[in-house]
């Protein structure tokens, strides 16, 4: 069973909507999820899951500077983090707001880690996007981002 962190940060509840669909549809799939504000969260609670999934809302796009502060502190473990599977999720206000941008700002991140990331070749393509609160296609799309995420950790961590 693989082990799924699911971080998040929201200002107005779009974005842990979001990331509860993440963590339900990990656990579907068997995973054993953390789901934690990332200002419940330390730089440690990343180096003991085998996936770590992060959402934020999009501010002038990119991602909110609370979610930037623990990419920026998660320096101080470069490497350990190698192989551990990732992915991201965003909310913004519009559909020109800034999603994809935001949700490539915390892949790269996790890319510079040495992270495995899981795109999706039928629905959100980097990762899910939601306009407000989730309607049913974004529902969708994070669940099966948590289902996702969680069988490839299982995979890997095997």
């Amino acid at each position: 069973m693989a082990t799924v962190l699911v971080l998040y940060y929201s200002r107005t509840g779009n974005t842990k909507a979001m990331a509860e669909l993440v963590a339900e549809g990990a656990q579907s799939a068997g995973g054993e999820v953390e789901l934690k504000t990332v200002a419940d969260a330390k730089v440690e609670d990343l180096l003991g899951a085998d996936a770590i999934v992060m959402g934020s809302p999009t501010y002038y796009g990119t991602m909110a500077a609370e979610m930037k502060r623990l990419l920026d502190d998660s320096v101080s473990h470069h490497g350990e983090l190698d192989s551990k599977v990732g992915g991201a999720f965003s909310s913004s206000a519009n559909i020109g707001g800034g999603n994809e941008t935001t949700i490539l700002d915390i892949l790269k991140a996790m890319l510079i880690h040495g992270m495995v990331i899981k795109g999706d070749p039928k629905g959100d393509h980097y990762g899910p996007v939601a306009i407000g609160s989730p309607d049913k296609r974004s529902t969708e799309q994070c669940k099966k981002l948590g289902r996702d995420i969680a069988e490839l950790a299982a995979r890997l961590s095997g």
